[in-house]
């Protein structure tokens, strides 16, 4: 099997910092990332304390994850980007492969 070697990178936010969407729409449009996703917790712990969700609920202040993969070319000037807009240890990347 082939293999590609990516860079790897998920932020962490909350709902609260409304952020997510620009993000996303930066990510998609001007940066052009491939393979990004949201993830919504139901419960975390940070900086701002716990933040949980029972069942029912729909709509807290609940714990955000954005996930995205491209090449290290496309992902470094990202990175500086968000580095604007982020919190500082709020942006975790790493190597990673996928299959060709």
């Amino acid at each position: 099997m082939k293999r590609i070697k990516v860079i790897m990178v998920r932020i962490y936010l909350t709902e609260s910092e409304k952020k997510f969407k620009s993000i996303i729409e930066y990510l998609t449009k001007e940066a052009k990332l491939r393979g990004v996703t949201v993830f919504r917790g139901i419960s975390g712990h940070g900086e701002t304390g716990s933040h949980t969700s029972s069942w029912v609920d729909l709509s807290l202040d609940l714990p955000i994850t954005l996930e995205f993969f491209d090449h290290e070319e496309k992902i470094n000037p990202a990175l500086e980007h968000l580095a604007q807009i982020i919190k500082p240890e709020h942006i975790v990347f790493w190597e990673a492969y996928v299959n060709d």
